[in-house]
């Protein structure tokens, strides 16, 4: 299965009595996200299932991927996705999907930077997870701990300048 980390964008700033869970995406996070997404979207990655944070900004960033990338679906929302989840619950999630060939999963920090270490059989790797980079993690076993491989991470650095 190939595992598509996909971290939400640049998100406003919460305003006096706005809660956490609904900033919204930036313009500039939205443009971005869709230079990561076009990159994507011409390697061909296509995730047969997307699920999302239930948080706003990771809602809309996950609806912009469904768009770029042709997904029909339904996005499907969940607590493992939250910035405050540990990855063992998001492991949880994925082995419920296991059936699935590809999934992208939209979400947070500092979940996903530990999530990627998780995968990869090295709890104690340092990924910089920057905002509205994209991971490839594939993983071809779902016992109670996960062997992944990464296969390659992409920036809206690195996507711009391509």
């Amino acid at each position: 299965m190939q595992i598509y980390i996909l971290r939400h964008g640049i998100a406003e700033d919460a305003g006096p009595g706005q809660s956490d869970s609904e900033r919204a995406l930036t313009s500039e996070g939205k443009k971005k996200l869709r230079n990561v997404l076009r990159a994507a979207h011409e390697a061909d990655i296509t995730p047969a299932l997307i699920l999302t944070s239930p948080l706003k900004r990771a809602v809309q960033t996950a609806e912009l991927a469904a768009e770029i990338l042709d997904y029909k679906g339904d996005l499907l929302r969940t607590k493992a996705l939250e910035p405050s989840a540990h990855p063992r619950m998001v492991w949880e999630e994925i082995r419920v999907h296991k059936d699935e060939p590809s999934i992208l999963l939209a979400g947070h920090e500092p979940l996903f930077s530990s999530l990627t270490a998780y995968l990869l059989g090295c709890p104690d790797l340092q990924v910089d997870f920057k905002k509205g980079a994209l991971a490839c993690v594939e993983v071809d076993r779902f016992g109670p701990e996960p062997h992944g491989a990464l296969k390659w991470l992409v920036t809206p650095k690195l996507a711009a300048s391509g």
